[in-house]
């Protein structure tokens, strides 16, 4: 299978500028670039597709060169419905040299700045020497920009189309950059920079999109849609990462495969096999979960991460390193006791709504503290139960946990 191909069979090709880029990308040799803007600090999992991405060009034989605008970021790319929040020039130059230090850190790749080339154009000549070539009909025809024509746009998001195609011609004439990939909802805006070369140059550039990563809704993964997991463990943990990636809906799981690691053809049609004759294994999730984590953080991580998530499905809460505890009980209701008696603990801290139902609970068995069952009603939580001199962990039933903090 050629790599092109491959591509296709991944899911990974939407659009392509022109036919003769299938065999430019099966033969090697383009070098090319992969932009974001520095919204954040880190980058996040509906990156991350395009980020392998640049992975798989490079082990195609392209030279890849990933660009974090410093400018296009100060201005903000226009979206469907409203126009973003401007963000100041302090936090964008942070959030660059925050995701500068996350690439080079995962993947070791020559990162540009755009701010590094636009600071220097003034106005007359960014019109004169770029804006002549874009006709204002071709830029109202552009899909992102004719969604906003009726709710209204400003001249600002307007100009990015030319900023982010000034990018690409500056590429190109500075590194020999002839190709451009990007997610499918910057069409626009990458061929605007192919017609830009094309006209200033006379040469043909190329580009192609990449389908955005979704849930089965069609929500893609990103944080202005409020479910980032952010590529920095500091920010999602590994944990919660294995536990975001084996909960993904079933159907969308082979996807998933296919386009967020580098599992061969067969090793996913191996996984599809299994994974239909048993679905309650997860076997394709687990491994969705292993190949990220993995790549991202190292197999000690991934390690990690799967003994937190086995020990608390089995209960075992002790098995749990104790630096691991607040990581591993971070989107748990937490509460604060001093010491108590059980039946009172359960009440105050809101795990049970009342005494009665408390006594039920531990009388039935269905209430333990740090993997221990509780069936004393007269039993007092103190300073001898606790984890790490600071920690109790209460489970009620199989799955809801509590994390106890103790205040003298």
């Amino acid at each position: 299978m050629k790599f092109f191909e491959e591509l296709k069979w991944r899911g990974l090709i939407k659009d392509i500028t022109s036919p003769e880029l299938e065999e430019k990308l099966n033969n090697g040799g383009l070098t090319f670039y992969w932009g974001t803007d520095p919204t954040a600090d880190s980058m996040h999992l509906g990156h991350f597709s395009s980020l392998l991405m640049a992975k798989r060009l490079e082990n195609a034989g392209h030279h890849p060169i990933i660009l974090v605008g410093g400018a296009t970021g100060l201005i903000g790319d226009p979206r469907p419905t409203s126009e973003r929040e401007m963000i100041s020039k302090e936090t964008v130059l942070k959030n660059f040299e925050g995701i500068k230090h996350q690439i080079h850190s995962i993947f070791g790749y020559e990162v540009v700045n755009n701010y590094d080339w636009s600071k220097d154009i003034n106005f007359i000549d960014f019109l004169r020497d770029y804006g002549k070539y874009f006709n204002i009909n071709y830029m109202l025809n552009k899909d992102i920009i004719k969604r906003r024509i009726d709710s209204g746009i400003t001249y600002t998001e307007f100009s990015y189309m030319i900023m982010q195609a000034l990018d690409f011609e500056y590429l190109y004439r500075n590194k020999g950059c002839l190709m451009q990939a990007a997610g499918q909802d910057q069409w626009g805006n990458i061929t605007a920079g192919v017609e830009l070369i094309r006209k200033k140059h006379g040469v043909e550039a190329y580009a192609f999109t990449m389908p955005l990563i979704t849930d089965k809704d069609g929500k893609k993964f990103g944080k202005s849609e409020g479910n980032a997991l952010w590529l920095d463990k500091n920010k999602t943990s590994s944990y919660e990462m294995y536990q975001f990636l084996v909960n993904v809906d079933d159907e969308m799981i082979i996807s998933y495969l296919k386009t967020l690691t580098f599992l061969t053809k067969e090793q996913i049609e191996e996984i599809s096999k299994e994974h239909d004759a048993h679905p309650e294994s997860r076997v394709a999730h687990k491994a969705l979960a292993r190949e990220i984590i993995t790549f991202l953080h190292g197999e000690d991580e991934y390690n990690k991460a799967l003994a937190i998530s086995e020990a608390l499905f089995n209960g075992n809460v002790k098995d749990i390193p104790v630096s691991e505890l607040e990581t591993a009980f971070k989107n748990v209701p937490h509460f604060e006791f001093s010491d108590s008696n059980i039946v009172d603990l359960l009440v105050d801290s809101n795990i049970v709504s009342s005494k009665r139902e408390a006594r039920e609970f531990i009388t039935s068995g269905t209430i333990s503290i740090n993997g221990d069952k509780i069936i004393d009603l007269e039993l007092r939580i103190g300073k001898e139960h606790l984890l790490s001199d600071k920690y109790i962990v209460i489970r009620r039933g199989k799955k809801k946990y509590y994390l106890g903090i103790y205040k003298n």
